[in-house]
């Protein structure tokens, strides 16, 4: 079976979904072709903890530009859709107890500011001080807008009175918060179909290339012809990029969240997105040190990085918490299904414990977690692939290592310019393949940083 596409996406997670609906609905392309084996939505996109955020470190603004563009597509689609995907801006808040950590937030949170995340109001309690702004559980109020910096400690008590009594600096990034990740991928996934999408079932099994050309994309179920493919693959971007004899900078990594009963209600169901910014070993009683000696004494002297984060999941009358740590996060090939560290959701509770006193009643006596997780495609900088790849009408929408549900719209609107030939935004070449070309890049990734990972 041969058929005709004037667009081949390969891949049908959130980003390929969203690239085929800016393709089909926005920009009128009439015959385009999304490619995968499985069920839509299910490989990584089902697997994530389904936030966004425009607060991203350095060292330039390209990342907050990109977020910034996805969170106003988000906006838009969530109020023609009457918010089908239940889209809130509860914001995250980084907590720290370490006043060291506090000194240089200021500095830290300014940068960021600057980068175009909106303005950032400082608070140490004084009275000229602006007010904090109340947190709407519930809904998008599309003008809050950047970040609060508190280092009032009483303000901290008044505010989050479930955070650790020695919390000496909150970072509430308000651009921020979460969202159904499904039910966004149906509504763009339904919208195209209405335009004209057709979906295949099928395998890739190779891109063909002639004079240096796409012409066209061999699947188990015959070729399709087709000057355009676009790589958005996930974990399998390498492997369609080699079908055109090309060779991306992307590596994968397992990383799984854990889903969680609060069943004593310890954690107030109209909390933020909660993440711990200090280092920490995790405690253990003189007991549980005996019994672990012999069999995870890794557990006991191992210092756990930043970044361990919790958000509760489900309507008001949920008792869900998600909780996530990406301590282990190095290259690796993937194996389906993954497989987990079996203490993963007690390293992730007894971490979060330290922010989350309340959370301690549960260590040793929790009810039964639920883990999955999938596989992150990273670049060596963690920034995606967004554009033209070396070879004619082949283009890469890839590497969204834990920020593709964030990111998807923003960077589908930019891979259909690239793809129709339309004017390109300023933050384009951050992201485009061809950035690996130049050796001062190369040299700045070396010392890039911060990567915003979580």
């Amino acid at each position: 079976m041969t058929e005709r596409a004037d667009v081949v996406i390969v891949g049908a997670g959130i980003v390929g979904v969203a690239v085929a609906h800016e393709l089909a609905v926005r920009r009128g392309v009439r015959d385009v072709v999304l490619v995968d084996q499985g069920t839509p939505l299910a490989l990584t996109s089902d697997k994530s903890t389904e936030c966004y955020r425009n607060w991203w470190p350095g060292p330039d603004g390209a990342m907050v530009s990109l977020m910034e563009r996805s969170i106003d597509r988000l906006d838009e689609l969530a109020a023609d859709s009457g918010n089908v995907f239940h889209m809130n801006r509860r914001g995250y808040v980084f907590a720290s107890a370490d006043p060291a950590h506090a000194a240089a937030a200021v500095q830290r949170a300014q940068l960021v500011s600057d980068f175009g995340a909106g303005p950032l109001r400082v608070h140490t309690g004084s009275a000229a001080e602006p007010p904090y702004p109340p947190q709407r559980a519930a809904g998008v109020d599309t003008s809050l807008r950047g970040a609060d910096l508190i280092l009032d400690r009483h303000l901290i008590r008044e505010e989050f009175p479930y955070l650790a009594d020695d919390v000496v600096v909150v970072l509430h990034a308000r651009r921020c918060g979460w969202l159904s990740a499904q039910q966004l991928g149906v509504h763009l996934l339904e919208r195209a179909r209405e335009h004209g999408l057709r979906l295949l079932r099928t395998r890739v099994e190779g891109v063909v290339v002639r004079d240096s050309a796409v012409v066209g994309v061999r699947t188990t179920s015959g070729t399709i012809d087709t000057e355009n493919v676009v790589d958005a693959a996930g974990p399998h971007a390498r492997e369609v990029a080699r079908f055109m004899g090309v060779d991306v900078p992307v590596h994968n990594e397992l990383h799984a969240k854990v889903a969680f009963r609060d069943v004593s209600a310890v954690v107030p169901r109209g909390v933020p997105f909660l993440v711990w910014d200090d280092a920490q070993r995790l405690y253990y009683s003189e007991e549980e040190r005996r019994t672990l000696a012999g069999e995870r004494s890794d557990l006991l002297e191992r210092t756990f990085p930043p970044g361990v984060h919790l958000r509760p999941e489900g309507g008001p009358h949920s008792d869900a918490l998600l909780l996530i740590w990406g301590y282990d996060d190095h290259p690796t090939v993937p194996v389906w299904p993954p497989s987990f560290d079996p203490a993963y959701a007690e390293i992730c509770l007894r971490g979060l414990a330290r922010m989350v006193p309340a959370l301690r009643s549960y260590v040793g006596r929790a009810p039964r977690p639920v883990i999955d997780g999938g596989y992150y495609a990273k670049t060596p900088e963690n920034r995606p692939l967004i554009g033209p790849l070396p070879v004619r009408g082949a283009f890469a929408c890839c590497a969204f290592g834990g920020f593709g549900i964030m990111a998807a719209c923003s960077s589908a609107e930019l891979v259909a310019d690239h793809i129709v030939g339309a004017r390109l935004p300023a933050y384009a070449a951050a992201f485009a393949p061809a950035r690996y070309d130049d050796p001062a890049y190369m040299e700045r990734i070396a010392a890039w940083g911060p990567t915003g990972q979580l």
